[in-house]
């Protein structure tokens, strides 16, 4: 675990002391992968492949080159290719450059052109520069970029990382749309969900922790009593809601100076703020677990 802590904080530094590097967080080769992958059969009258297994070969691949490294020079090749997986996988794009870019564009028109790189999913309809729709996006994308790939980064290590992001590129990037069948698509989007489930949850508990715990709670069971479903389904729309609830009583609160939840700027500068205490409460408690030896 306390490899885990040191690769994700090598991995955050990087991003913050030399940001050109996430040029190199390219995903074409997963594109001509996926085209091969899906003719697989070489004969037009067979079925393709299907490319939802093609995230499950990459997983596998990645896992057997963890394990061989970590059998070369105490780990340290295991250990420097959990790194660069991560680090690969972390993004693609940077949120905290996303979100500054929103904040300081000298104007209207081009705050609402930088908030377009917020959205999660690139296909989505243009996101509108109203704070609700600012703070969902921002921490919709914080899921996807950040603390989905953290999340099974630790439980799996790098092929968990390489697996996850595989899943969300496949499923929501319209960049692979052609290659995929409807139908594998529908799998892939059902298994982008199933991957974010636990995180999402996750990450709701920890936004209770370090915002305003009763107005997050509150408003987590108010959603699922109004739309029937429970916690244990796929519905993740509960994370827009509270991130709407912890935001706006942060702002009431005086949290950042500003007390107007209609104002964009003032309520993505406090999910910013916020989606920061989130991470560092998920570092915290990776660095309990290795302090205490709880997971070796």
């Amino acid at each position: 675990m306390a490899q885990i802590l040191l690769a994700v904080l090598i991995v955050i530094a990087t991003g913050y002391a030399a940001p050109d590097l996430a040029r190199w967080r390219d995903f074409t080769w997963l594109h001509a992968l996926l085209s091969r992958w899906t003719r697989a059969s070489g004969d037009a009258a067979q079925p393709r492949a299907p490319a939802v297994l093609l995230p499950l070969l990459l997983f596998a691949a990645c896992a057997l080159v963890q394990f061989a490294l970590a059998r070369v020079l105490f780990g340290l090749p295991a250990f420097a290719f959990g790194v660069l997986v991560l680090y690969f996988c972390w993004g693609p794009r940077d949120l905290d450059a996303d979100i500054d870019a929103v904040l300081k564009a000298p104007d209207g028109e081009r705050r609402a052109a930088a908030a377009q790189a917020l959205r999660p999913d690139p296909a989505l309809a243009p996101l509108p520069f109203e704070a609700g729709a600012l703070v969902e996006a921002a921490f919709d994308s914080a899921l996807s970029r950040w603390f989905g790939v953290l999340f099974w980064f630790v439980v799996l290590g790098p092929a968990g990382a390489l697996g996850y992001r595989a899943v969300q590129l496949l499923a929501r990037n319209p960049a692979f749309a052609a290659s995929i069948a409807a139908r594998d698509g529908e799998r892939l989007e059902r298994a982008a969900g199933v991957l974010d489930w636990a995180p999402a949850h996750l990450v709701a508990l920890t936004l209770a922790l370090v915002s305003e715990f009763d107005a997050v709670i509150r408003t987590w069971r108010e959603y699922h009593q109004a739309h029937g479903r429970g916690y244990f389904t796929l519905d993740l729309g509960f994370l827009g809601a509270l991130a709407h609830a912890g935001i706006d009583a942060d702002v009431i609160a005086g949290d950042g100076y500003a007390s107007d939840t209609s104002d964009p700027l003032v309520e993505l500068a406090d999910a910013h703020t916020v989606l920061r205490r989130i991470l560092v409460a998920w570092l915290a408690l990776i660095a309990l677990v290795a302090l205490t030896g709880l997971v070796r």
